[in-house]
Order: C-alpha cells, then sequence, then structure tokens
C-alpha cells in the first residue's frame, strides 16, 4: 500500500530559504538541499529601516498617538456657513487632497471648482469660471489645511454650509459640507443647472433648517462617534455603505427638525432629501475621524498616519511626527464596478479626502464589518474579510470602540503605522467612489484602490532623518 499518497517512498525534497546555516547543517548530513534567494517583503532604504527600529522615542510617540485617537469622541455642536467658520475670506475655494494648482487639476476637480465658482456668483459662465481659476483670481488651498474634510473634489466655498463637530476631550473642532445625494453632483465633478439649483436649496433651505434643528439641541448634542460604533454592527463600513448611519443621523434629527418654525413644504423636503440619501451620514463621520486624528498630531518620533487625502492627480499622507509635512505621489485608479456603460477608461484616478475614514481604521479596513460592499466595490467576501485581517498587520491598536462582529467583536485595526507598511510591503486598502474623467460627468462607479508606494518611502525618510542623532 503506497503510504500517504507515496510521498515517504522516495528521498525527501528540501527548499530553503532563509539563514544558510540550515542549509549547510542538511548538506552536512548528506541532505540534497535546493536554497530559494528570499527576503521578507518591504521597502525603503534599510538605513532608514533601521534608524527608525532604533529610536528610542518611536514606542511611546506611537502609544501616546493611539491613546489620543482612542480617546477623541464627536458631537455634532452646530451647521453654519463655511464663511462664519473657516479662514475662507475672499475667493477662496478649499479642495480635496494635498496642495494643487489649477494646471494640475483633474477633470472631476476642475468641474467642481468650476461650479463652486458659478454657484458663488464669481462666474456667470463656464469660461469666466475657467479664466478667472487659471488666473488666480481664485485662491485654493487643501481642506486639510482648514480642519475640515470633504468627500471626493472636496470643493467647499463660502456660502456653504458646514457640519460643525466637536471633541469633547480634546476641545478639537472640525468641519464638513453637507453632503449632496448621488448622481450628478459637484462632489463628482458636475455642474450643470440641475447641479446649481441643488446647491441654492441647499443654501437656502437645508442648510438653515438643519442650523436650527442642531442649535436647539445644545443640551443634548449627537454622539456622532457613537452612530459611526453602531453602524459597523448593521452592516455598514463608514466609507461607502452608509445606510445603517444615515437612517441613524435622521432618526435623532427627525424630532427637531419637525420643530423648526419654517413651511411644512420646506421641512417636508428637507426629510425627503436627507432621507433618501444614503451617504447623508459619510459628511457626519469624515469630521469625526478628522477629530481623531488631528488630536493625535505633533506626537515627535511617532510613525503613525494622520491623514491619507487625494485630490484627483496626487494622493499625499502626513504622519503625527511630522505634522503638516505632506509625502505626495501620484493617484492611482480604482478597479471595481461600473455604473451602465462606463468603463475603466472613463474613471479618473482617486479623489478626495474620504480616505480619513480608512486612516481612522474603518471604511475599507473594516470591510468585514460590511461584506455587502463587494456588491458596490467589486471582490468576494472572503475577500472582505481577508483585507481586515490584513490591515490588522499595518496598525498599531484595534479601536475597541469600532467592534467588528463577524471579527468575534474584535475592534477596528486603527492606526497605520508607516514602519509596518514599509516592513511589509502591504499598502492600506480604500473602498472609494469613481468620479468621471471628464469634467461635468459625475460618478461612473464605485471600486478599490491603494495609495502609491512613493508616498510611505517620502515618510520613512523623513522620520528616519528625524530619528538620527544630530
Amino acid at each position: 500500500m503506497t503510504t500517504l499518497g507515496g510521498l515517504l517512498d522516495g528521498p525527501p525534497a528540501i527548499v530553503a530559504a532563509g539563514v544558510d546555516v540550515f542549509s549547510d547543517a542538511l548538506r552536512a548530513q548528506g541532505a540534497d538541499v535546493h536554497d530559494v534567494e528570499w527576503r521578507p517583503p518591504h521597502f525603503g532604504d534599510p538605513a532608514d529601516l533601521a534608524a527608525l527600529a532604533l529610536d528610542r522615542r518611536r514606542a511611546a510617540a506611537n502609544r501616546t498617538a493611539v491613546e489620543r485617537l482612542l480617546a477623541a469622541g464627536s458631537v455634532l455642536v452646530d451647521v453654519r456657513p463655511a464663511r462664519e467658520v473657516l479662514d475662507i475670506g475672499g475667493r477662496m475655494l478649499l479642495h480635496s487632497g494635498p496642495p494643487l494648482l489649477w494646471e494640475n487639476a483633474s477633470g472631476p476637480m476642475r468641474g467642481a471648482l468650476i461650479g463652486a465658482c458659478l454657484f458663488e456668483g464669481w462666474a456667470s459662465s463656464v469660461e469666466d469660471a475657467e479664466k478667472i481659476l487659471a488666473s488666480g483670481e481664485v485662491t485654493l488651498d487643501p481642506c486639510h489645511h482648514h480642519r475640515t474634510v470633504g468627500p471626493m473634489a472636496g470643493v467647499t466655498s463660502p456660502s456653504m454650509w458646514m457640519w460643525c463637530l466637536e471633541d469633547p476631550v480634546s476641545g478639537g473642532k472640525a468641519f464638513c459640507n453637507l453632503n449632496e445625494g448621488l448622481g450628478k453632483v459637484l462632489r463628482m465633478g458636475a455642474f450643470n443647472d440641475e447641479v446649481q439649483e441643488r446647491l441654492r436649496w441647499m443654501r437656502d433651505v437645508l442648510g438653515p433648517v438643519l442650523s436650527t434643528a442642531v442649535r436647539s439641541r445644545a443640551d443634548d448634542p449627537i454622539d456622532v462617534k457613537g452612530i459611526l460604533a453602531q453602524m459597523l454592527q448593521m452592516g455598514d463600513e463608514g466609507h461607502n455603505r452608509n445606510r445603517a448611519g444615515s437612517l441613524m443621523a435622521l432618526r435623532e434629527l427627525s424630532p427637531s427638525i419637525v420643530a423648526v418654525e419654517a413651511p411644512s413644504s420646506d421641512i417636508a423636503a428637507v426629510l425627503k432629501f436627507a432621507g433618501g440619501n444614503e451617504h447623508f451620514f459619510l459628511n457626519l463621520g469624515m469630521p469625526t475621524a478628522k477629530l481623531a486624528l488631528d488630536a493625535a498630531r505633533d506626537v515627535p518620533g511617532s510613525t503613525m498616519l494622520t491623514v491619507m487625502s487625494r485630490n484627483g492627480t496626487e494622493f499625499g499622507i502626513q504622519t503625527a511626527g511630522t505634522g503638516d509635512r505632506w509625502f505626495t505621489g501620484p493617484a492611482q485608479t480604482p478597479v471595481g464596478l461600473f455604473l451602465g456603460d462606463y468603463g475603466p477608461e472613463d474613471a479618473n484616478p482617486d479623489i478626495g479626502d474620504s480616505a480619513i475614514m480608512e486612516t481612522y481604521g474603518v471604511g475599507g479596513f473594516a470591510m468585514a464589518a460590511a461584506p455587502a460592499i463587494v456588491r458596490f466595490v467589486g471582490g468576494t467576501v472572503p475577500d472582505a474579510l481577508a483585507t481586515t485581517e490584513r490591515m490588522y498587520q499595518l496598525t498599531l491598536a484595534e479601536n475597541p470602540a469600532m467592534a467588528i462582529p463577524i471579527m468575534g467583536f474584535r475592534g477596528s485595526p486603527t492606526g497605520i503605522d508607516v514602519l509596518k507598511v514599509a516592513r511589509t510591503g502591504w499598502l492600506p486598502q480604500i473602498n472609494t467612489g469613481m468620479a468621471g474623467r471628464v469634467a461635468g460627468t459625475g460618478q461612473v462607479g464605485a471600486g478599490l484602490v491603494q495609495p502609491p508606494q512613493e508616498c510611505f518611502e517620502q515618510a520613512l525618510a523623513a522620520l528616519a532623518e528625524a530619528a538620527r542623532p544630530a
């Protein structure tokens, strides 16, 4: 009878990878050994990796950064026009991602900037808008420079109403504009009459109603972090799937909205708009993550990420140990599923501040909490589970507030570590919407994407330089 399918019928075949001493010992015993040249996957200059590994500040610094991130809370305190809460005077527009010039802007970013100029009345036509943007008459600045985040193009203008959130632990503040819904929207680069009409309604009706409703709850502000935590136990992951979170937010706000002294038609329109917008909560979740990560800023020696963001041209990251300094590389094009007749050739490279959700440890990092998300961004349910498992290898901690049921209520992987990313060679996973490459197109699909390795190589070098003795 053949034992184990013949496995033991002949001499063993030995393949060795790693330290030579094992191969040498086997050969000394007469074994035939085949050596394989293999090293653990990683990137970065070995000297930089060594400098960080030997940095005595790193363990304590990362512990401090993580503790601040985990301790941060998020409550909704107000809704106000951007010009009242941000340093956005004159002709200034905020945008997603790292700093950007008009001449380098992608199609959807240009479309959103044009639409904002039309909305503000700074231009009467698309041609006029392009002219003033090209001439520098309109100042462009990243949302992140103003404690603000914006999905997709993230364009925020002075007349737009902002969710105003506060961290009751640190007193930090963060802001985000109101979500427009799906389809042809400004954040996806559309700027036609339909988009302009919606933006005006949001300025004249939605913003004021929400403002009055939120202010009426001054003694009982909505715990947005609490909603985000519940979402993960109800099938959302907090980035591309926000159904449960949006409904919970609407449940909290509805009694106060109904009590606002405004025409009943306006109240009905606000409730219908919010109830029909599956991403209504996203613009609350993003500043919640921003609050937590801002609390972890400026910790010398920390290798933890505080920002991942993209502007449609470049992808940028920041770390707790390097403050406001950006490390950038070319934005990648997501791979996923497309709407209607759109295909890969129609998709713009990655865009938006919404990767703040993955930086916080939800979104693509918590795909195991929302396996149904694969029907929207592609992949399989096992892929979703495996992605979350892999992200634990890149992070410094687990967030007990963001428990994932299918993982035995294990906390989501939190605190992306530049050193761990370099050592493993794995890059953070982001799930995202896809905007059309041509200005004015709108959304063309959704998919999965990763940052360019260059960002982490630059951050690694900067952190290592700071770690070396003067």
